[in-house]
């Protein structure tokens, strides 16, 4: 838990200061850093780890059981309104999973976890940025408008060339040399986009509309994400029967804090803005608790097992 929190808070206080001393300009730091940082780093993380089945199996895990409560939000009436809208839904079940759920990996978990945490990212990342701005705009969609949408979050993600780079270096005979070569840069990118996140956070609370970001307002969905899903994935890792590592992996990046790709996606349709900057904000100050609390009792009850 203190490695955790070694790791993370420092990045993202320094960040929430340049936030707030500089606010808007994360995207300074942020493109270079999704366009040629994300992908070195999913490159070494997954070298790291080892590639595998496992990673496809928690990309499609990430995608059926998000979509599974999306839809569930959706059709019970009282759950929708409890949640204050697509916002409220899309925030209590997709999760910061590259810049938060991967350090929190990294400090908790083994390197085994490295590639199933990068496939949970990836199928999350996938169908957030497909159904999301549907969801969140009201708007219905035909098949071949959501495949569209699909196929445009996947050339989009920063994850598809890191695991395309990974799949190639796995082929030649210097992975152990690439992989020991690209670690501590991977680590770098990292604490660099801890920083953006910051830095978001920092500008956010500047300009947040106080009314539609009160902790009361925001709270089941706020629960909804950081402990009744994350509780969801350990209950559906233990019924599928999967093992410890994949089952700890995919919990912990379930209790990752709200994306900010939902406050893009509601930025990008221009609808309940406010809402989704509160649940990102709220989520990632409580998550720096209830993060490493969910790691240390995986970590009890997989051992005590």
């Amino acid at each position: 838990m203190l490695e955790f929190l070694k790791d993370l808070l420092p990045c993202l206080l320094i960040g929430f200061w340049l936030g707030r001393r500089y606010p808007g300009r994360s995207g300074v730091l942020a493109t270079p850093l999704v366009r040629y940082g994300v992908p070195l780093s999913v490159m070494g993380l997954l070298l790291k780890g080892g590639l595998g089945p496992r990673v496809l199996l928690a990309a499609v895990l990430a995608a059926g059981v998000i979509g599974s409560v999306l839809l569930l939000a959706r059709w019970i009436a009282p759950l929708r309104h409890l949640l204050h809208g697509p916002c409220g839904q899309l925030g209590c079940c997709v999760g910061n999973t590259a810049y938060f759920g991967v350090p929190a990996a990294l400090a908790l978990l083994p390197a085994s976890a490295l590639p199933i945490t990068i496939g949970y990212d990836l199928g999350a990342t996938l169908l957030a940025w497909s159904v999301g701005p549907l969801l969140i705009a009201g708007e219905s969609s035909d098949g071949s408008g959501l495949w569209s949408r699909l196929l445009k979050a996947l050339r989009g993600s920063p994850a598809v060339p890191g695991l395309i780079g990974a799949l190639l270096v796995q082929l030649t005979p210097w992975v152990d040399r690439v992989a020991t070569v690209l670690w501590w840069p991977s680590r770098a990118v990292i604490l660099l986009a801890l920083i953006v996140v910051g830095m978001r956070l920092g500008s956010l609370s500047l300009s947040t509309n106080q009314s539609d970001t009160r902790l009361p307002l925001l709270l089941p969905a706020l629960v909804g994400k950081l402990v009744l899903f994350p509780l969801l994935l350990l209950l559906v890792g233990l019924v599928l029967g999967l093992d410890p590592v994949m089952i700890q992996a995919i919990t912990l990046q379930g209790a990752a804090p709200t994306a900010i790709s939902v406050l893009l996606i509601a930025e990008a349709v221009g609808r309940d803005q406010a809402i989704a900057a509160g649940l990102v904000l709220w989520s990632t100050l409580l998550a720096l608790l209830s993060s490493p609390l969910w790691g240390y009792g995986l970590v009890v009850l997989f051992q005590g097992g």
